[in-house]
């Protein structure tokens, strides 16, 4: 940021001295020079002073108004309309200053046109200048962003497969698979077929950018599904899904993420088990999805890799446009994720 106010403020002093000094020594050496050169000299430096107060005072107005974050199709009315109120702002205080500096020489209302123009033109260039330099920062902060992005889905993915595949989990399902073989056949043969699809759609899933939040509940209900055999009557499932989110793009093992949070730090701590509540609402453009658990917080909140790496992609992905929270309600524990969608 340092940076770029330094560039900025360089790249003003050294193009509107440079001009000046054009226009002072083209004034010295024309034929037609009649004004006195202390006369010129002040001149200059009036047009030095006022052209860049008023280009730094466009760049106020292009930031307080948000034209930096617009497309260029509406950006380029905009921008040759303030050129010109600019540029009549600029000669009308130039032909002021003339004026008051040589109350003699009479009003050019052809010269006061011409310069009227150049004038528009030299803040034309500017803003020519000004929004190619930053359109070129912002899309080194998106490609930066991007890679950051990658880098941060390559490890939710890794740690997600690590956690699909790590002993414990699989030592638990098979161990509860395995005992209903006696008991019940075939829905041994049912978790077996569950169990395989999680781990095929963690691996299909673990790909994508985005995932449509059905696809991502699809994924959760099979983990549901096999923590269910092992818990038995002590864990109860609640899903409230508003089903006009389902093609809502979410990134991939989000909502896992904290189910698995809500078993690790909640449920399995509990002898007598508990419930676990997954809502997804939307209300004006505000999506939220909550999981929820029965627990407690305690008064040392540990979010663990998991959380941290869910905070870290809402970042990247959505930036200001998502929110995510974790608090005790009770003796529930609720964590919520909450997105603005885009306006189409």
């Amino acid at each position: 940021m340092l940076r770029a106010q330094k560039v900025y403020w360089l790249a003003q002093l050294g193009g509107w001295t440079l001009l000046s000094m054009l226009l002072f020594f083209a004034g010295l050496n024309s034929p037609r020079n009649v004004v006195p050169f202390e006369y010129l000299l002040a001149g200059i430096i009036v047009f030095f002073c006022s052209g860049l107060l008023l280009s730094h005072g466009m760049r106020y107005f292009f930031i307080s108004w948000g034209w930096l974050n617009i497309r260029l199709t509406p950006l380029i009315p905009r921008v040759l309309l303030l050129s010109l109120a600019f540029a009549f702002f600029m000669e009308t205080i130039d032909a002021i200053s003339n004026y008051v500096i040589t109350p003699a020489t009479p009003f050019s209302l052809v010269k006061f046109v011409i310069e009227f123009f150049l004038q528009f033109i030299f803040f034309l260039l500017w803003n020519g200048i000004y929004f190619t330099f930053h359109f070129f920062q912002k899309s080194r902060v998106q490609e930066l962003q991007n890679l950051q992005l990658s880098a941060s889905q390559n490890e939710i993915e890794l740690k997600n497969l690590r956690s699909q595949l790590n002993p414990h989990f699989l030592f638990n399902s098979l161990n509860s698979i395995r005992a209903l073989v006696d008991i019940s056949p075939p829905q041994a043969k049912e978790n077996i077929t569950t169990l395989s699809n999680l781990l095929r759609k963690s691996l299909i899933l673990g790909k994508e950018r985005l995932v449509s939040l059905k696809d991502e509940l699809d994924l959760v209900n099979d983990y549901l599904d096999l923590e269910k055999v092992r818990f038995e009557e002590r864990l109860s499932i609640v899903i409230e899904h508003d089903k006009r989110l389902d093609e809502l793009p979410v990134p991939p093992f989000i909502i896992q993420t904290l189910v698995e949070n809500a078993f690790k730090h909640g449920i399995s701590r509990l002898i007598e088990g508990g419930v676990i509540t997954i809502v997804s609402t939307v209300n004006d453009g505000l999506v939220s999805i909550s999981v929820s658990n029965d627990g407690k917080l305690g008064q040392s909140v540990d979010t663990g890799i998991g959380l941290a790496n869910t905070l870290r992609r809402l970042e990247l992905q959505y930036g200001p446009k998502a929110n995510f929270t974790l608090r005790q309600e009770g003796n529930k524990v609720i964590a919520c994720i909450e997105l603005k969608q885009q306006k189409v």
